[in-house]
């Protein structure tokens, strides 16, 4: 049994009709190994049956709410789960297109969880061109971060063909505490909620120019530099005061998602970096950087200045890879789509994410920890979407949207004796992050791209997986020159 921590109880105060804080995934699978050559909803429920308890996200867990909700909800051992209630079967109309693939994905990415059961789902979409088979999953933030997201997947696929031999559950169900005993703990964090907010505002106050908005605030970035000088870390470097500039990206967004993905080639990117320099991420990043100038461009809508991208950052380390909860942050830095020279924007992204990163490493991220924890519990929700609905109405733009990358392993997995050929995520747009969200994820020599957007904002976003495309070939160029 846990309790769901200040950032997981965000992920779920933050949900409106427009917003749906779940992650996703869709891999794509050749079944001709599969018995029949096919693979079925059974064999899926079957292998979530045998494995959920070697799972890092809760399959087998749902939500109790505190009464009155005095306190953060709590995971307890669902006692009516039935893995087949979760997962299920569509069939696309031929011919089974990627475009209708996307379509698919799109629509059952736009349906927010069932709250009253575990937060996740799968959807075998049968029916792809050439027998494969798309594996749509999905799970709440709540529930997972991004490396727990990774183990869940290390649980349920193998590295061959054959499953391997899994160790028996033999894990007492996990229960939350009875209404006393929630209501007993609420209470006390109330009456010490008072003493834990300051502590977290002072925690926060030397980064409060990490802070996405906050940091284009006046007087935040000086303030927050006296901080730091006055406890004595005058080697911080100090972040850029960098504006979210407008963008079609940047409106409210609808309740409607379009989805895009495709792949790259993971040798060609580092062919690139080893010739221009950097990280396997610098170059995405680039790569990112003049997909969105050139979209941007085709419409006149290109600003003077360089965006402003948020970049999540796992908090897990050696010792805390078995904590609960999400241990994730933001880091916030410019993206050079105003440089038309190659060189100077490939340079200048390389030297933004640098200084990102040292500075980050400094403050250790925990700014996302403590300012959640300000708000007490019982107005945590109301608070929450308060500032999800006005937000849209701001001039301050928190960033322009959110990039990611994520590292995968480079050898081929199996699901149920179906070779996943590709593995795409889906992640979140809200109105704060923007209206766009880029996920890459490095699989068995390539780099998949999985793009979400607003339908109402961005209603075929495949054109910036056209532009990642073209961004290779123009830093291939260079770095073979």
């Amino acid at each position: 049994m846990s309790q769901l921590t200040t950032v997981d109880a965000t992920f779920l105060n933050a949900e409106t009709s427009t917003t749906h804080a779940h992650i996703a995934g869709l891999a794509i699978v050749d079944s001709v190994l599969c018995p029949g050559g096919r693979l079925t909803v059974p064999a899926v429920v079957d292998l979530v049956r045998e494995r959920a308890h070697l799972a890092a996200l809760p399959l087998r867990q749902r939500l109790v709410q505190v009464p009155l909700g005095l306190d953060h909800p709590y995971w307890e051992d669902d006692p009516d789960f039935d893995p087949a209630r979760h997962v299920l079967e569509i069939g696309l109309p031929s011919p089974g297109t990627p475009d209708q693939l996307a379509d698919a994905v799109a629509m059952l990415h736009e349906r927010p969880l069932d709250r009253n059961r575990p937060l996740w789902e799968m959807v075998l979409i049968q029916g792809l061109e050439g027998g494969r088979t798309g594996v749509y999953v999905k799970a709440h933030h709540a529930a997972i971060d991004g490396v727990m997201a990774a183990e869940t997947l290390a649980a349920l696929l193998d590295l061959s063909p054959e499953p391997r031999e899994c160790p028996a559950d033999e894990t007492e169900p996990a229960r939350a505490p009875g209404m006393a005993g929630m209501l007993g703990t609420g209470l006390l964090r109330a009456a010490l909620h008072p003493v834990r907010s300051a502590l977290s505002v002072a925690r926060a106050a030397p980064y409060l120019d990490e802070v996405p908005g906050v940091s284009q605030l006046p007087g935040v970035g000086r303030m927050s530099h006296l901080v730091q000088g006055a406890l004595g870390r005058d080697e911080v470097p100090r972040a850029p005061r960098t504006v979210a500039p407008p963008t079609p990206f940047n409106r409210p967004i609808g309740p409607h998602r379009s989805v895009a993905y495709g792949e790259l080639d993971l040798a060609e990117v580092k062919e690139i970096r080893r010739a221009l320099g950097g990280s396997v991420n610098d170059v995405v990043m680039a790569l990112c950087a003049t997909a969105l100038r050139q979209w941007l461009d085709k419409r006149g809508e290109l600003p003077d200045g360089p965006l402003v991208v948020g970049v999540p950052v796992s908090l897990r380390r050696n010792g805390t890879r078995d904590v609960p909860g999400n241990q994730i942050s933001i880091m916030t830095t410019p993206l050079a789509t105003h440089l038309a020279d190659p060189v100077e924007r490939y340079t200048a992204v390389r030297r933004d994410l640098d200084l990102g990163k040292r500075r980050f490493t400094a403050s250790s991220g925990s700014w996302v920890r403590d300012l959640s924890a300000i708000v007490p519990a019982p107005l945590a929700g109301p608070v929450a979407r308060l500032a999800m609905q006005a937000l849209p109405s701001l001039t301050v733009r928190p960033m322009n949207l959110i990039i990611s990358n994520v590292p995968g392993p480079q050898f081929p997995l199996y699901l149920c004796g179906a070779k996943v050929l590709g593995y795409y995520p889906i992640s979140v747009v809200t109105d704060v992050s923007g209206g766009v969200n880029i996920t890459v994820f490095s699989y068995n020599g390539k780099v998949d791209v999985g793009i979400v957007a607003c339908r109402d904002l961005i209603p075929d976003p495949s054109e910036f997986m056209d532009h990642l495309v073209d961004a290779v070939d123009e830093l291939k160029a260079l770095a073979r020159s």
